[in-house]
């Protein structure tokens, strides 16, 4: 056994759970160290809480004089904290959260020092900005980025340090980060579903878009981590044999949680009640060694930010308990990899969930309305949604019998299928009384009652309705929530607009509101009709039918990444006001940048591995038998000799056969990367590393998982799958 190995085994032996003291009532701890609402009306007058309100609910903007008596109170709270330093903390296009600390220490004349921090430091920070992806939107010597308070998400104290939620922009203004688009497609979609909700309640003056996400993840001891030159690089082991038992008895799933995972949750929990982040669930995922957890529901920028805090807790916190958390949506091959549920919903400022029905058929007929509108959203911009999870990592997961495929589809389940079945029957044009009474009682009336039995829900699904949400499954747990989350605002924000265009011009025909709306949702049923699938969506007989849908099954990230320059989705974000053509330009040429490096840094990963561990330590057991074989050679007689080491015989061809394989494998991977690496077209390159280079993965791969299973167990040097995953 390699001595990293077994002293990083021997280390896993000797952990104990860390002791955690446990709050009696973790509620008490909720918004401990934020600048909470409740903070707010502690330190602010009445009238600068009124302008945040305001910020916060209709975007207006705060006055200068309100913004200094703001990072007056900010700072006297977060000093009351122990806050030393600021740092406007955001969250920059390379998939991981920024922040750059100033201390409140400032010098004043005559040898003194006092704690400063003004409204323009709140405001904005200038951190240099030329090392953060751009996709070319400014010149490599021009270092300017801002980064701009965003007041409707709280600030927030970490250690030392006052947290500011910010945005970041370009020196021209251009978006630099994941949270401006975000904020912008959620106006647009505020202000598309006000005008519709206000057919149904004139009462409504803004719509939230609400997420909960499910973030699911692996937790593997530091020291067998720190065995591992693959998973330390890239995330996740390039090489290794599945054990014998991975998750195939399922007694892992939902199993009792190992104490000291436990002690780990335990601390995260309390850490995450004190920076408002509403953790509710845990428990213990399919694969060995994965777990889950998920909070109650918030509005969707304050959930995304809560989920990148949340990943920045989980590593500190697992550093303590001597775990590392792996992110990466496939770390182990043959065990189930990790994804990110995004549950999104609308709800009004008068406390509905538009995706929920209600006691009456009008209730029923909004809900339909915004329900029918989401399924036309998704089957005209489906590929889009598929684009907005392409990655390197995720194209591991999608589609591999324990995640949604690469194919965009919505479940809705049998019975609300039944109901739009009904609709889609309805007489087009204007309704008899007895259309409108059959209608309104038996088919929308009936809604409640038909969902209380409609709790199923269909995993295979990338886009699935479970009672009052929809759960878009499909995003990957590494993952930043905000772009998901942007891009279904954004089509439903644009689909809301032209159904409400087509509900006004057949209201000025003549129509009755109702019959407007259901003449409308009634073409949208059937020209929507494709995108529905109930069945199997693991399933080949499915990549067929789908195929005959015209949906498109983009299997890898350059696929999915040509989708976006399509005239029909710039158009579609420009015209919104969500991102400008630069900007979505510049976001395609650092995705496919960033999928280019990752499968170049794996292949020079895996070229290391397989010449300087694997090679080796065949060659050197190879050695050994040669050895034996030559010792019983000059004992045995020929006959005795030839029964006797035939078997070793036969060992040492299999491994010469495997090590030149690798071999040969190798000098082709190495040929094909030097190809690519100088290939100047971001679009050509990425394509090039996805069919010229990834298939040698597979290939070294199954030589060396091969060479694992016949070589000396002492003498191995990688860490085994059977110690990553079953050592607690």
């Amino acid at each position: 056994m390699s001595q990293l190995r077994f002293h990083a085994l021997k280390e896993v032996f000797r952990r104990e759970p860390i002791e955690v003291k446990i709050p009696q009532r973790l509620s008490r701890l909720y918004n401990e160290n934020v600048f909470s609402d409740e903070t707010m009306k502690e330190y602010l007058t009445p009238s600068a809480y009124k302008y945040i309100v305001a910020a916060k609910e209709k975007g207006e903007q705060i006055p200068r004089e309100i913004t200094d008596q703001v990072a007056s109170a900010m700072k006297e709270w977060a000093i009351s904290k122990g806050a030393t330093h600021y740092t406007h903390w955001f969250q920059p296009l390379t998939g991981s959260t920024a922040e750059k600390h100033d201390a409140f220490f400032s010098t004043v004349e005559g040898g003194f020092a006092i704690e400063q921090f003004n409204g323009s430091l709140l405001a904005q920070q200038e951190p240099d900005a030329s090392s953060f992806p751009n996709g070319g939107i400014r010149n490599t010597f021009e270092a300017r980025g801002y980064t701009a308070w965003d007041p409707t998400s709280a600030a927030f104290v970490i250690d030392t340090t006052l947290c500011i939620p910010s945005v970041f922009i370009s020196y021209t203004g251009d978006t630099l980060d994941y949270k401006t688009p975000l904020l912008r497609a959620l106006q647009s979609v505020d202000e598309a579903a006000t005008e519709v909700a206000r057919y149904f309640d004139r009462n409504v003056n803004k719509v939230q878009s609400t997420l909960g996400w499910e973030q699911e993840y692996f937790l593997v001891d530091s020291s067998l981590f720190n065995s591992r030159p693959d998973l330390q690089l890239t995330g996740r082991t390039l090489l290794g044999h599945s054990p014998a038992k991975g998750q195939q008895l399922e007694d892992h799933y939902f199993g009792s949680i190992p104490l000291r995972v436990l002690r780990f949750m335990q601390e995260l929990e309390i850490e995450c009640m004190k920076l408002g982040i509403p953790i509710k669930t845990r428990h213990n995922e399919v694969a060995p060694n994965q777990f889950e957890c998920a909070p109650i529901f918030e509005e969707a920028n304050q959930a995304v930010d809560h989920n990148s805090l949340l990943m920045d807790l989980m590593g500190r916190i697992a550093k303590k308990h001597n775990f590392k958390v792996l992110f990466h949506e496939k770390p182990f091959k043959g065990v189930n990899g990790s994804g990110k549920h995004n549950n999104w919903s609308l709800s009004t400022d008068t406390g509905e969930n538009l995706l929920s029905p209600g006691k009456n058929p009008k209730k029923n007929l909004q809900f339909l309305t915004f329900f029918i509108n989401t399924i036309k959203a998704v089957h005209d911009y489906g590929d889009i949604l598929r684009s907005t999870i392409a990655s390197a990592s995720n194209d591991h997961r999608l589609g591999a019998n324990e995640a949604p495929p690469a194919i965009i589809s919505i479940f809705i389940g049998s019975q609300l299928s039944a109901v739009l079945d009904e609709l889609e029957k309805v007489t087009k044009g204007r309704l008899s009384p007895d259309e409108k009474t059959d209608l309104k009682l038996n088919i929308v009336g009936k809604i409640p009652e038909i969902l209380l039995d409609n709790t199923d829900r269909n995993r295979t699904s990338p886009f699935a309705f479970t009672g009052n949400k929809f759960e878009f499954r499909a995003v990957g747990s590494s993952a930043n929530c905000a772009e998901a989350m942007m891009v279904i605002n954004t089509i439903v924000a644009h689909q809301l607009k032209l159904f409400k265009s087509e509900v006004e011009k057949l209201i000025q025909k003549g129509f009755s509101k109702d019959e407007a709306i259901f003449n409308v949702l009634r073409d949208y049923i059937k020209t929507s009709r494709n995108i529905l699938f109930e069945g199997d969506g693991y399933s080949p007989e499915w990549e067929k039918e789908a195929a005959k849908r015209k949906l498109k099954n983009l299997k890898s990230t350059p696929e999915a990444l040509k989708i976006e320059l399509e005239p029909k989705f710039v158009s579609l974000f420009v015209e919104n006001g969500v991102l400008s053509q630069v900007e979505i330009e510049a976001r395609n040429e650092i995705k496919l940048e960033k999928y280019s490096t990752l499968i170049d840094i794996e292949a020079q990963v895996l070229v290391d591995l397989a010449r300087n561990h694997i090679i080796p330590t065949a060659v050197n057991y190879q050695n050994k038998l040669i050895e034996n074989v030559r010792g019983l050679k000059e004992i045995f007689s020929a006959e005795e000799f030839k029964s006797l080491a035939q078997e070793q015989i036969d060992l040492i061809k299999m491994i010469s056969g495997k090590i030149a394989g690798i071999k040969v494998s190798v000098d082709r991977t190495i040929s094909e990367m030097k190809k690519c690496q100088k290939i100047l077209d971001t679009h050509k390159k990425a394509e090039a590393y996805s069919e010229k280079v990834k298939p040698y993965f597979d290939v070294i791969r199954a030589d060396v998982d091969e060479l694992e299973m016949l070589v000396d167990d002492e003498i191995w040097p990688l860490t085994k799958y059977r110690e990553l995953l079953f050592s607690r």
